[in-house]
C-alpha cells in the first residue's frame, strides 16, 4: 500500500477500526526516536500492463531492435490488443489484425523523456500557460504537476512525430523541492490529465539543488547559498521523518483500540499533502528525480539520501557526472543528462560530451533526456550525438546500448521497466518504424504506435500533428468575421 493510501486510510479509522484489525504491529525493537521499518514497496510489484480496448497489428519484416540486447535483422512484433504478444521470425498474423510491412526498415520501442515540461509549460509561451514552478516558497512537495499538465498543448503531437510515447513532466527546478511529477502516455485526443497517466506509473518529487534555488529566493528570506539549499533539503525530510513517525504511533493506537486495549478511538492526525509526499519519498513509494550539476552537490545529495533512507532515482542534467559514475552504480542512481548541452551557467561549466559513454563504462545507467519542446522531437539523434562521442575515445557502445538510454533505462527511473522500455511479450505495443536506424542524422519515424493503435503515419495527413496552433486561420476567408 502507497503512502498516500496509507494516510487516506489512516484519517479515517475511527469509525472503521475492523479495517485494522489484521494490520501489522510495528516492532517493538524500534529504539525511542527512530523510525519503525517501513512497510514493503509497493512499487516492487510488478505492473500488468493495463485491460483497455487496445489495437491489434503485426509489424512484419523490420530490424527489430528490442532494447534486450537481441536486434532481429528481418523480425517480427506481434501486438494483440495493445500487448506484445510476441516477437520473433516469420510469425503468423491471427485473424482480424492488421499487417504493416517493415522491410528495410529499422523498428524500436517507442521512446522514453523523463525530463519534460509540456503541459506546464505549454505553448504558445504565455505567462498564462505557465503552470511549472510554484515559486512562492523555497519547498513546495504539496503541488502536482498533474494538477496543472494540459494534455492539449501543441507541443505534444510534435514529440509524437519524433517516436516518444512516453513522458514525465516535471514541476520547474526554482525550489528545493518543487512538487511532485506525473508520467503521461501521449494517447490522442484526451482531454485531462487523469486520461493522459500512464497506467500504474508511480509519482516522482522534483528536488533542486545548486545554482537555482539560491538565486530564485536568495532575495526572498533564503536559501542565499548552496549552505541554506542543504539545510533546507535536510529540514524537509526531518519533517516528513517526523510526520510519517507520527502516521505510524497513530496506526498502532487504532490497532490498540481496535484490539480493545483502549477505551476511546485516537484523535486523527491532520493530513498534510507536502508531507505526505515526502513520507512517500521516505517509504519509497514516491521516486526523487533530482535537479543537479555538480559531482559534489550530487555526492551530498546521495548522502542526505542515505541518511533518511531512500534512494535517488535519478539525477537531471548532471553534466558532471563522468566525475562520479561509481559511486552512482553503486548507489543504483540513474542521471537523465544531454548529449552536449553545458557552459550556459557556472555549474553546467565542466560538462563533457563523454558523459553518457563515461557514465555507462563505469556500470551507472545514462539516460538521454530533453529538458526542451524542441529537443524531444529528436532524442533520437541526441542518443546519437552521445554513442558516437563515446566511440570516439574508445568506449563500445552497440547501437542497442545507446537505444537503452532512451527506452529500458528510461522506463527503470520512472518505475515502469515492467510495462514498457523494451520490445518484449508482456508488454505495451508501443512500437516505432523508422525509414534507417534511429541513430542516423537522417532518421525519421514513419509510424508511431501507442498500446497498437496507430497515432502517427508520416505518409497520412490526417495522422500528423494538427491543433488549432498549427493549422492556423484561413485569412481568404471573410466567413466568422476573419476579415478583421
Amino acid at each position: 500500500m502507497t503512502t498516500t493510501a496509507r494516510i487516506v486510510r489512516t484519517l479515517g479509522l475511527a469509525a472503521t477500526v475492523a479495517t485494522f484489525a489484521c494490520a501489522p504491529t510495528q516492532s517493538s525493537t524500534t529504539a525511542p526516536g527512530e523510525l519503525a521499518p517501513a512497510p514493503p514497496r509497493t512499487t516492487s510489484t510488478p505492473l500488468t500492463p493495463p485491460v483497455r480496448a487496445g489495437a491489434s497489428v503485426l509489424v512484419q519484416g523490420g530490424r527489430v531492435m528490442t532494447a534486450t540486447g537481441v536486434i532481429l535483422d528481418e523480425g517480427d512484433v506481434l501486438v494483440v490488443d495493445g500487448i506484445i504478444q510476441e516477437v520473433g521470425e516469420n510469425l503468423s498474423a491471427p485473424e482480424g489484425v492488421t499487417i504493416v510491412d517493415a522491410r528495410g526498415k529499422t523498428v524500436t520501442p517507442g521512446l522514453i523523456d523523463t525530463h519534460s515540461h509540456m503541459g506546464v509549460y505549454a505553448s504558445p509561451g504565455l505567462r498564462a500557460h505557465s503552470d511549472g514552478n510554484e515559486a512562492v516558497a523555497p519547498t513546495t512537495p504539496y503541488a502536482r504537476a498533474q494538477d496543472g499538465y494540459w494534455p492539449q498543448d501543441p507541443q505534444i503531437p510534435w514529440a509524437v512525430a519524433g517516436g516518444v510515447t512516453a513522458a514525465q513532466i516535471l514541476p520547474g527546478s526554482a525550489n528545493l523541492i518543487g512538487g511532485r511529477s506525473t508520467v503521461v502516455k501521449f494517447y490522442p485526443h484526451v482531454r485531462s490529465a487523469a486520461a493522459a497517466h500512464f497506467p500504474g506509473a508511480p509519482d516522482g518529487m522534483k528536488m533542486a539543488c545548486g545554482e537555482n534555488p539560491k538565486r530564485v529566493y536568495g532575495d526572498k528570506g533564503g536559501p542565499q547559498t548552496r549552505m541554506g539549499n542543504v539545510a533546507g533539503h535536510r529540514q524537509a525530510f526531518e519533517d516528513g521523518k517526523n510526520y510519517l513517525r507520527t502516521l505510524r504511533q497513530y496506526e498502532e493506537e487504532v490497532e490498540k483500540y481496535a484490539r480493545g486495549e483502549r477505551e476511546e478511538a485516537p484523535e486523527p492526525i491532520e493530513r498534510n499533502f507536502g508531507l505526505e509526499t515526502i513520507a512517500g519519498v521516505i517509504d519509497g513509494d514516491i521516486f526523487v528525480h533530482n535537479h543537479c550539476y555538480r559531482a559534489d552537490e550530487m555526492l551530498i545529495m546521495m548522502s542526505l539520501a542515505k541518511e533518511y533512507g531512500f534512494t535517488i532515482r535519478s539525477f537531471h542534467h548532471a553534466v558532471e557526472a563522468y566525475k562520479i559514475a561509481p559511486e552512482l552504480a553503486a548507489a543504483g542512481t540513474a542521471v537523465s543528462i544531454w548529449a552536449d548541452w553545458w557552459g550556459f551557467k557556472a555549474e553546467a561549466f565542466d560538462g563533457i560530451r563523454e558523459n553518457a559513454a563515461l557514465v555507462f563504462l563505469g556500470g551507472a545507467r545514462p539516460i538521454i533526456h530533453s529538458d526542451s519542446a524542441i529537443g524531444i522531437q529528436r532524442l533520437n539523434q541526441e542518443a546519437a550525438k552521445a554513442m558516437y562521442a563515446g566511440r570516439r575515445i574508445g568506449v563500445e557502445i552497440s547501437e542497442d546500448d545507446a537505444l537503452r538510454w532512451i527506452t529500458s533505462n528510461a522506463a527503470w527511473a520512472l518505475g515502469v521497466e515492467d510495462v514498457a522500455g523494451t520490445l518484449s511479450a508482456g508488454k505495451m505495443g508501443d512500437v516505432v518504424i523508422w525509414n534507417t536506424t534511429p541513430f542516423s542524422v537522417y532518421a525519421k519515424a514513419e509510424q508511431v504506435f501507442i498500446e497498437g493503435t496507430l497515432v502517427y503515419d508520416r505518409s497520412d495527413p490526417a495522422r500528423q500533428p494538427s491543433t488549432d496552433f498549427s493549422v492556423g486561420w484561413d485569412l481568404s476567408s471573410t466567413e466568422g468575421g476573419n476579415e478583421r
